[in-house]
């Protein structure tokens, strides 16, 4: 019974990450699929590109809140009836929300990159430090316009600082969450290789450009 409603709850965290808001705002606002164009990615830096900064905040905040509902409502739900820990279920909700974002149901398994819904999951389980990687991003996409290195360098932040905190400040930081970490970055990074590539060649698109190039 408790192993079923462990697989409930994962799958109710997949589902919530499905919902594809960039998708939807997009086609409320413009009535197109932001998948289309620009970087053809379903995230709020294309939408800021192709439709304008007010709907991409909208995604951005509707994508770190579903992030953040998966794991603080998976959390109250199951605590109590299931066999994982509690930062062991606040780890499952944050992967499977994470994997819905990334590979949505119900916009033919192409959503964004991971970055919103990660970010609000991880707020729920390390505040501080995702709070300290949330300054690194700014000043990196302020001094260089580049929201995927800004992306890449808090995430990877994030991890280091997990590995930090634990084998040279001795805190107690869970081994079970630096794992997590180390898989997400490594994850995120995947998501991000044509971004990389760009970057390293110097062709990677800067945040404010508009994009309404169609595939």
């Amino acid at each position: 019974m408790m192993m079923l409603t462990t697989a409930v709850m994962a799958i109710l965290s997949y589902l919530l990450g499905s919902v594809p808001f960039s998708i939807v705002i997009s086609r409320i606002w413009k009535g197109i699929d932001p998948r289309d164009y620009g970087s053809k990615n379903a995230g709020f830096a294309n939408v800021y590109r192709v439709i304008g900064p007010l709907p991409a905040v909208i995604v951005l905040v509707l994508d770190i809140a579903k992030g953040m509902t998966a794991v603080l409502l998976i959390t109250q739900i199951a605590s109590n009836s299931v066999w994982l820990s509690l930062i062991d279920l606040k780890i499952l909700a944050g992967v499977f929300v994470i994997l819905g974002h990334v590979f949505p149901l119900f916009a033919g398994f192409k959503g964004g990159k991971g970055i919103a819904a990660g970010l609000g999951a991880l707020l729920s389980i390390i505040p501080l430090e995702v709070g300290l990687a949330l300054i690194l991003f700014v000043l990196i996409v302020t001094i260089t316009r580049y929201v995927s290195l800004g992306s890449l360098s808090a995430t990877a932040f994030i991890f280091l600082a997990l590995v930090f905190e634990r084998y040279y400040l001795k805190y107690q930081v869970p081994s079970e969450l630096i794992l997590m970490m180390f898989f997400l970055t490594a994850f995120i990074f995947f998501n991000h290789r044509s971004n990389i590539k760009r970057l390293l060649a110097g062709t990677e698109n800067k945040f404010g450009r508009k994009g309404m190039n169609k595939v």
